[in-house]
């Protein structure tokens, strides 16, 4: 046996959307202790260092985050903590242990004015409190000096907690004509996919210390679902692929008609093309995953 399939994996946020996929995801590549916000809450740092150091993992698996974008605005000192610095104490503990850590970050780093897709090595420039967030963890993560794998995803959905595919439904069944954003551009990404993947990639991982694998992949790598849409297609497409009975009509209207708190960049389709060559794995296409989604909910 080796030191991998002895290791413990400590899983954060494991009632989110990700967390709860990941809690299955990782079966087999250790012991999973996967904790809920009840037992270990990244809004308290002196609580995540106490639990990280009695689990003494191998692998430390985050999720966690603080997800409400607009309400980010306003809760800035929350979304830094469990954005921010939360990771940037984990990656601390994860080089303490001779551990490593996987982190989730976003497309929102950027500011979305690049024509064509985002690569890993393109300037980051994030455009509200959520974005900026998120990059704050990422470069904690990177000056902690551990090892790691940094993800960044992307119009995240699945069939718990709050997210648009949940809205549209919700909607869908109550209104005859629903009017959505079609000029911002990325790509849906089911969590089941993002679980998936994870797993896949963490699979071929060796437990640090075992050769030089972590050294020579540690860093940021794009993950979402193969192509892209807008949110006016993604509507379009879960009502193509919902069972109900009468199916609303979906209005196209650009982002400027629909103002929110936080803004979005309009642009953020990402490349895959590191991972793929990096791990050989594609996440499937948007449509096909959304498809099945919908079909095993």
């Amino acid at each position: 046996m080796t030191k991998r399939e002895e290791q413990t994996i400590l899983l954060t946020g494991v009632n989110g959307q990700v967390g709860f996929e990941l809690a299955r995801s990782l079966q087999g590549l250790g012991k999973v202790v996967a904790l809920d916000r009840s037992v270990l809450d990244l809004a308290d740092l002196d609580q995540v260092r106490r639990v990280v150091r009695e689990v003494k993992p191998g692998l430390i698996v985050n999720p966690a985050a603080h997800t409400a974008v607009d309400k980010a605005e306003t809760d800035v000192e929350a979304a830094m903590r469990l954005n921010a610095e939360a990771p940037g104490v984990l990656a601390e503990e994860a080089k303490r242990l001779g551990a490593a850590l996987v982190h989730y970050s976003t497309d929102y780093v950027f500011d979305g004015t690049k024509d064509g897709a985002y690569v890993e090595s393109d300037a980051v420039n994030p455009q509200n409190v959520y974005g900026k967030s998120k990059l704050a963890g990422e470069q904690a993560i990177a000056a902690a000096g551990c090892a790691h794998l940094i993800f960044r995803t992307s119009w995240v959905y699945g069939t718990r907690g709050k997210n648009f595919l949940l809205t549209m439904l919700r909607l869908g069944a109550d209104r005859d004509e629903l009017s959505v954003v079609a000029d911002q551009f990325g790509a849906p990404t089911w969590s089941n996919t993002i679980a998936a993947v994870s797993a896949n990639v963490l699979a071929q991982a060796p437990a640090v210390g075992e050769g030089d694998w972590w050294q020579e992949h540690s860093g940021i790598y794009h993950l979402t679902a193969s192509g892209a849409t807008s949110w006016h297609g993604f509507a379009e497409a879960i009502f193509e692929f919902s069972d109900l009975p009468k199916k609303p009509v979906v209005k196209p209207i650009p982002a400027a008609s629909y103002p929110t708190p936080a803004a979005r960049p309009a642009n953020s389709r990402v490349s895959n093309d590191k991972l793929a060559s990096t791990f050989g794995v594609r996440a499937p296409d948007w449509r096909e995953a959304l498809r099945l989604c919908m079909a095993v909910s």
